[in-house]
C-alpha cells in the first residue's frame, strides 16, 4: 500500500511540474489501442474545443444567485477560421431523455454545418441564439445573401450541484467558449459544459480520447469527446474491474437540500461526440454512432429511463464534398473495411469517459451538495488487487 501511494505521489508531482492533470493512463489504467499524440478528439487537423466554465458561490441555493457550477464547451470540426465548411456527419440516441437540437436536419442533409456546443438543459434555448447571432456577427456562411442554419447543441442536466433554475449561462459565455477553441491538449474534468456533471457514483465532466490505426497502410485517427453525466455507481467498471462495486461504502453523494427531484441511482446522461478523418459516408457514420454506446456500456452505462445518451459522428475527410450549386467527387471506404473504425471508437470512448472522471475534482453545489472525485489512490489499490494495474 504504502509503494503504490508513494509511485502515486511521483507521478501526481511530475504532472504537476508539467501543469496538467493526471489522466487514466497516468495512474496505470490499462487500454487497448494506441493513442494520437494528445490523446484527444483534437489529435488530427481542422479540430477545435473551446469551454466557458462558470463556478461562483457557494451556500444555501438562491434561484438566480446560485451557487452556479455550469459553462459551455464549443468544438469545431474544422476550425474557427475555416467558417461555413460542412462535414459528413449522423447521430444515434441510445435513450432519448435529453436534447440535441439540429439533428433532424444532419440525418436528412447528411452534413453538419455548424459547430457543435454542449451546456447544461436549461440552457440550450440561450446558446442556440447565441450562436445564430455570431454566424451573423462573422459572416459564418460567407457572404451568402440566403440561407438557414439549425445550429447542435446537446445538454446534460446539472442541477445537483448548478442553480440550474437560474439560468446562469448567458450570450457573453458561449462566445467565451468559442473564442477559447482552439486545437492541442485539452482541458478535462470540471470544465464547460461538463463543470456540474456526475458519473457512475463519482464526479464527473469533460473528457476526451483517441485512437490511431492503418487501413491498407493508410493512417487514420478517431477522437472522441464526452461530457458525461451517467451511471449508478455500483455499475462502475474500470480496465474489467468492477471498481463501483469495490468501493461501494467509499465518498458517496452528500445530498443536503432541494431542488427534489425523481431521479434514481442511474439516471443521469452523456454526450458523446466522435470526429474522424476517415473518408465515409453519413450512413457510415450512422454506423460508428451507433458504436457508441459499446463503449459507455464497457464503464457501466446502462441506458436508463431517465438518461439521455445522445451521440454525433463526423468526418473531417472530403473536404469539397458540400456543394450546392454543382456536382462532386467524394472517396469513401468500403463497409468491409470499417472494422478498425468500430474498434478504434469504442475505445476512444470507453478511456474518454474514464479520463473525465480522473481529471475531475471534488465540487460542492447548492446548499452543501457535494460529488466527490473519484479517488486515484483507491483506484489504483483495486487494480493492483485484480492484476490490472499498468507497470
Amino acid at each position: 500500500m504504502k509503494r503504490t501511494l508513494v509511485i502515486l505521489i511521483v507521478v501526481l508531482i511530475g504532472l504537476q511540474i508539467k501543469g496538467q492533470k493526471p489522466r487514466a493512463r497516468d495512474l496505470g489504467v490499462p487500454f487497448d489501442g494506441e493513442t494520437g499524440l494528445f490523446n484527444a478528439i483534437t489529435d488530427f487537423k481542422g479540430v477545435e474545443v473551446g469551454y466557458s466554465t462558470i463556478i461562483s458561490s457557494k451556500g444555501e441555493n438562491t434561484v438566480g444567485k446560485g451557487p452556479v457550477r455550469t459553462g459551455v464547451t464549443a468544438i469545431f470540426p474544422r476550425g474557427k477560421a475555416k467558417k461555413f465548411s460542412p462535414v459528413y456527419a449522423n447521430w444515434y440516441s441510445l435513450n432519448g431523455n435529453g436534447e440535441m437540437t439540429g439533428t433532424t436536419w444532419v440525418t436528412e442533409s447528411g452534413f453538419l454545418e455548424t459547430p457543435i456546443m454542449i451546456t447544461n438543459t436549461n440552457s440550450v434555448g440561450v446558446v442556440r441564439d447565441a450562436v445564430l447571432k455570431w454566424y451573423v456577427d462573422t459572416d459564418w456562411y460567407s457572404g451568402e445573401d440566403w440561407w438557414y442554419t439549425y445550429p447542435v447543441v446537446a445538454e446534460t442536466y446539472d442541477g445537483f450541484l448548478n442553480d440550474i433554475y437560474g439560468f446562469h449561462v448567458k450570450e457573453k459565455h458561449v462566445l467565451e467558449a468559442i473564442q477559447d477553441a482552439k486545437s492541442g491538449k485539452i482541458a478535462e474534468g470540471n470544465v464547460g459544459g461538463g463543470t456540474g456533471m456526475m458519473c457512475l457514483g463519482y464526479k464527473g465532466g469533460t473528457g476526451t480520447s483517441s485512437r490511431v490505426f492503418k487501413i491498407e497502410e493508410e493512417a487514420y485517427t478517431v477522437g472522441a469527446l464526452v461530457q458525461s453525466n451517467f451511471g449508478a455507481k455500483w455499475n462502475l467498471s474500470v480496465a474489467g474491474v468492477r471498481v463501483g462495486v469495490e468501493l461501494k461504502d467509499t465518498l458517496n453523494y452528500k445530498f443536503n437540500g432541494p431542488p427534489k427531484s425523481r431521479r434514481q441511482e442511474g439516471d443521469g446522461s452523456i454526450i458523446v461526440i466522435v470526429a474522424t478523418d476517415a473518408p465515409l459516408l453519413p450512413h457510415q457514420l450512422k454506423r460508428i454512432a451507433q458504436r457508441i454506446p459499446l463503449g459507455v456500456g464497457i464503464v457501466g452505462g446502462r441506458g436508463s429511463n431517465g438518461s439521455g445518451d445522445i451521440f454525433l459522428a463526423f468526418s473531417t475527410a472530403n473536404e469539397n464534398a458540400f456543394n450546392r450549386d454543382k456536382t462532386t467527387t467524394v472517396k469513401s471506404m468500403p463497409n468491409d473495411k470499417l472494422m478498425p473504425v468500430f474498434e478504434a471508437t469504442v475505445q476512444a470512448v470507453e478511456e474518454a469517459i474514464i479520463n473525465a472522471m480522473v481529471a475531475a475534482e471534488t465540487m460542492e453545489g447548492i446548499n452543501g451538495n457535494t460529488a466527490y472525485a473519484l479517488p486515484h489512490d483507491l483506484l489504483r489499490e483495486t487494480l493492483k488487487k485484480y492484476n490490472r494495474l499498468k507497470k
